[in-house]
């Protein structure tokens, strides 16, 4: 699994037209489903993006977890994380998971997120979604179930 977490101030989630989620300080997390992954990818992504400590505490250090600010997470499937650019210039999507299995682990995140006390907001799965971000910092992080960046 890959995800890209923004802090945000806030963010939200439209489908045609219509808010399907929307969080005010917390993470957007774009989450990506590799074929290879499986439920304890799942499981390790949600508990290490519920204690990330990128919040400033009184000193101004990023030093605070979204649980303890009690931030909240939009969640947002996006296979295109997955895309490998290393020949020519069209992506390839072959290690994206197919849709039904991507669906079950998306899912199996969102459910170990709120087990860890967050509460989670969406988008909806294979919709053709704009998001709408306002990044503070603003604070990017790339994360991978299966290694580092």
């Amino acid at each position: 699994m890959r995800a890209v977490i923004q802090r945000v101030k806030q963010s939200r989630v439209l489908v045609n037209g219509e808010v399907t989620g929307a969080i005010q300080q917390g993470f957007t997390v774009l989450l990506g489903v590799c074929q290879e992954d499986d439920v304890q990818d799942a499981q390790y992504l949600a508990r290490k993006i519920a204690n990330l400590r990128v919040f400033e505490d009184l000193d101004g250090k990023m030093n605070v977890s979204l649980k303890e600010v009690e931030g909240k997470v939009l969640a947002v499937s996006q296979f295109t994380l997955l895309g490998d650019t290393r020949k020519g210039n069209r992506p390839s999507f072959v290690e994206a998971a197919p849709p039904e299995k991507a669906k079950t682990l998306y899912d199996a995140f969102t459910s170990f997120l709120v087990e860890e006390g967050i509460t989670v907001e969406e988008g909806i799965f294979q919709a053709e979604m704009m998001v709408e971000i306002s990044n503070d910092g603003p604070v990017t992080i790339l994360m991978d179930s299966k290694k580092v960046f």
